[in-house]
């Protein structure tokens, strides 16, 4: 679907006449979809992975009767274990591309899982984890991360260890919209109308035994677009994602996520500057990652002087654009992921090819730091995917893209 509106989009430079109502239709089946429980009979294909410190390749998702499993490959993918079905006790997760289940890897042992489960009103959800004090060969019971019971959207979670242990958990949450209906309903007007949504999170010091308070990073998110993180050169985390710049412009806020905050979030760091202006959830989330000497690379899907691109630029250490911004060489990309390590970057994304009808893996890669790059094709498949995405262990980059067939798992160099 998102697939469909894309192309829908890049054809047609998003008419102003009709873009808003064709991304409201299509945003509001992909939510709703996101909001119900996997359907048995065909398998969910988004997955979360990540590498263990032993340099094992775990991947977390959900089979073909929704319930969460675990698959580990010791030779970078080239063989799998059999999927290990974990307990939550027949809760029934979602994945889809934009919130899909993830998995960390922390201190002493640790391993978490996440995962949205629905709740009983539509488009409500709460966040879920598992705990691991072995390595992942024993999880404890599911448990609610945020302090917020109510049922309202907690969902497109993200996760990360930082270099000092802690556990990041961020999302998005609709408390501050429900308060701004409530009162309206009083008879007492905030003023404006709340837009979308709003990003909250908290941190955990001992490997999500315990987490902190339910902490506002920013009021004003989008409403269904994935939220990247990245560590930053002090040790801590950094996170980007689509945010409602007044009055409806949905580029990108950036945020350093540092210490228990006592007063109101400040505006978040304008990170993107599409001008995007459209009153619906594009559900295409962005990209960050380190960059050498500092700052960070970006990648992000807007709409910028009437066209529709998936761009790549850098951020400095606050998050503010600098320097030139491009637009991927590929006029049907979608859903890029960026990484790097030291001068060596990788961009991936998949795309549709009209002529074959199939969708593609492509890269874009550079080793000096984003200066130039070359083109890569990776694999191509003619049947359902997931989303791309890019793994780093130790100084080596791998892209993982889970098809209908096969998972794959290619190791990037830059050259062919």
């Amino acid at each position: 679907m998102t697939t469909r509106l894309h192309r829908l989009c890049a054809a047609f430079s998003l008419a102003a006449t009709l873009l808003p109502a064709a991304w409201a239709q299509h945003g509001g089946d992909h939510a709703a979809a996101a909001a119900r429980p996997a359907k048995t009979g065909k398998p969910a294909l988004a997955v979360g992975a990540a590498f263990s410190p032993a340099g094992e390749l775990w991947l977390s998702g959900l089979d073909a009767q929704g319930r969460l499993f675990v698959q580990r490959s010791a030779d970078e993918g080239r063989s799998w274990t059999a999927p290990r079905l974990l307990d939550i006790a027949g809760e029934k997760p979602v994945a889809d591309g934009e919130n899909r289940p993830k998995i960390a890897f922390g201190p002493q042992a640790t391993v978490v899982i996440s995962y949205t489960r629905p709740l009983a009103k539509p488009y409500t959800g709460e966040i879920r984890m598992l705990r691991s004090t072995d390595g992942g060969a024993s999880f404890g019971p599911p448990f609610t991360v945020h302090a917020d019971r109510q049922v309202i959207t907690h969902r497109f979670e993200s996760i990360a260890f930082d270099a000092r242990g802690v556990l990041h958990t961020v999302w998005i949450d609709k408390r501050d919209l429900e308060l701004s209906k409530t009162a309206a309903a009083q008879g007492k007007p905030t003023g404006k109308p709340y837009r979308g949504a709003a990003i909250y999170r908290n941190e955990s010091t001992d490997g999500g035994a315990s987490f902190g308070p339910d902490l506002k990073v920013a009021d004003h998110s989008c409403e269904c677009c994935r939220i990247a993180l990245s560590p930053t050169p002090e040790g801590g985390m950094a996170a980007l994602w689509r945010h409602v710049f007044e009055p409806n412009e949905r580029d990108h806020g950036f945020a350093l996520l540092q210490g228990a905050a006592s007063e109101p979030p400040a505006a978040p760091v304008r990170a993107s500057l599409d001008r995007w202006a459209v009153d619906a959830c594009p559900h295409h989330g962005p990209g960050l990652t380190p960059a050498e000497g500092g700052g960070y690379h970006a990648v992000w899907f807007g709409l910028r002087g009437g066209e529709a691109a998936v761009r790549y630029g850098r951020l400095d250490a606050q998050g503010r654009p600098v320097g030139a911004v491009q637009a991927l060489p590929d006029a049907g990309a979608e859903h890029a992921d960026v990484i790097a390590a030291g001068p060596e970057l990788a961009i991936v994304w998949r795309s549709f090819d009209g002529a074959t009808q199939s969708q593609r893996l492509r890269a874009w890669l550079s080793s000096d730091g984003g200066s130039s790059f070359q083109l890569r094709e990776l694999a191509a498949t003619g049947l359902n995917n997931d989303h791309p995405r890019l793994l780093r262990h130790g100084q080596r980059l791998y892209a993982l893209w889970r098809t209908q067939e096969q998972i794959h798992v290619i190791a990037l160099k830059n050259s062919p």
